[in-house]
């Protein structure tokens, strides 16, 4: 048992440090190699700090355990919003976000809609993969023009700007950093699944609780750190957009990689509670970006109350569903 704990330690250890230097390194030799802050900020950013749940959910599918795999996709978008936010907007009230703000929210409360719709049935297969994936392509691609045109549009840029701030020196730091990044997330990655699948089947924890909880939180470090960093710098749409753009991520690019690589089975539980979770956690997000003009600490401290309440149900009648 110690030896299953100190893999999870090891590998939530190497996947932090491990999305941390892949994101830094990428945007170090984008901004060398002259690429947009928005397409920083849109791919490399958002595909980065995303990195952990897509090698976690991989290996997960891999290694026979799919609930691991798609419970890592929702209870990451869960954890995102009740506990990213909520500490955040705790840590200082979120306000003065932009309108596109409210259309992202929009679009990842129907990527999540999508999701619902996916796990009705027994299998998420390659087909729908592929169209995931798909989809994604338009996202991106739109999502670049319209930032483009709407030149008061800054949400993606800003996100590039929050990994500028510890300047590399030397030019052959920026590759290395982001090798030693995408290696650190490998065997973070490999180790964390292991580690996990051992202590849930020795407690006789289903995979799919151990997968919505601790492997979600863990991978979720990235996207944590970053927000944290952006609420006490006043910087709003860093915090909205990392969260959002994570959500809409983790579905079409996570879970759409994933089951082209390996199909997943879907357990009832998935239908029935964790999926309807993921999605009223998306539509309260829009309706505060989309009816209130700030998020308060109020609200913050009551995501935070639903977030534990969400675990504490997790690991208590969860066990048994």
């Amino acid at each position: 048992m110690f030896h299953d704990l100190l893999l999870v330690a090891a590998g939530l250890a190497l996947l932090f440090l491990g999305g941390e230097g892949l994101v830094r390194g990428s945007v170090a030799i984008a901004e060398r190699l002259g690429i947009s802050k928005l397409l920083i900020g849109l791919i490399i950013v958002g595909f980065g700090t995303s990195t952990p749940e897509l090698l976690v959910s991989v290996n997960a599918a891999l290694d026979g355990a799919p609930e691991i795999a798609l419970g890592n996709v929702v209870g990451s978008n869960i954890a995102n919003i009740l506990l990213i936010v909520g500490v955040a907007a705790l840590i200082l009230p979120i306000s003065g976000w932009q309108r596109t703000a409210v259309r992202e929210a929009l679009i990842a409360s129907l990527t999540g809609l999508v999701l619902v719709g996916l796990v009705q049935g027994d299998i998420i297969n390659r087909m729908e993969g592929i169209a995931m994936l798909v989809v994604l392509a338009g996202y991106l691609a739109s999502s670049a023009w319209l930032e483009k045109r709407d030149r008061q549009a800054k949400t993606f840029k800003h996100e590039a700007e929050e990994f500028e701030d510890i300047p590399l020196a030397r030019p052959w730091i920026a590759p290395v950093l982001a090798l030693a990044g995408i290696g650190a997330l490998i065997f973070g990655a490999d180790l964390l699944v292991e580690g996990s699948v051992s202590i849930a089947r020795s407690f006789g924890v289903p995979d799919a609780v151990i997968g919505l909880s601790l492997v979600a939180i863990g991978t979720s470090l990235p996207e944590l750190a970053t927000s944290i960093v952006a609420a006490i710098r006043r910087h709003p749409d860093v915090v909205l957009g990392n969260v959002i753009g994570s959500n809409i991520f983790n579905i079409l690019a996570i879970l759409g990689v994933t089951v082209v690589i390996q199909p997943i089975e879907v357990g009832a539980r998935f239908r029935e509670i964790d999926t309807p979770v993921m999605l009223g956690a998306s539509v309260l997000l829009l309706a505060l970006l989309f009816a209130t003009k700030r998020i308060s600490r109020t609200w913050g401290a009551l995501m935070l109350t639903a977030y534990a309440a969400y675990m504490v149900f997790l690991f208590t009648f969860g066990i048994t569903t």
